[in-house]
């Protein structure tokens, strides 16, 4: 069984486990195209040192961009950019290291601690 993301405009707007001989024989008058993703791939990696398939596992609301075969997660926060190496996110600053969690703040620009 494999992954299969819907994909109308761009945009994923449904994904499903199946088999690919279903793929290949289903009928779907509904627009859009289904195109396999892979549980295992995150950042361009497959997480089983497989091969990755399209860099990140698609899921509803991710974007496609067809011409470097890739799904990716929308944009967090308008300060962020697309790494075309990955397709991950990144911030304008990198998060910072130790134990802490921390949450973006798009006004500060700035990583902030969470507070429990």
């Amino acid at each position: 069984m494999a992954h299969y993301a819907k994909v109308l405009n761009g945009e994923v707007i449904d994904v499903i486990v199946a088999d690919s001989n279903f793929i290949n024989s289903f009928v779907d008058t509904s627009p859009g195209e289904w195109i396999q993703t892979s549980y295992n791939t995150f950042g361009g990696q497959h997480n089983n040192g497989g091969t990755p398939l399209r860099y990140n596992y698609a899921s509803i609301g991710f974007k496609y961009d067809a011409d470097a075969d890739a799904f990716y997660a929308p944009q967090p926060y308008n300060s962020w950019t697309l790494n075309t190496t990955t397709y991950m996110w990144e911030p304008p600053i990198e998060y910072p290291s130790g134990n802490n969690l921390y949450s973006w703040n798009e006004k500060d620009q700035a990583w902030e601690i969470v507070n429990d």
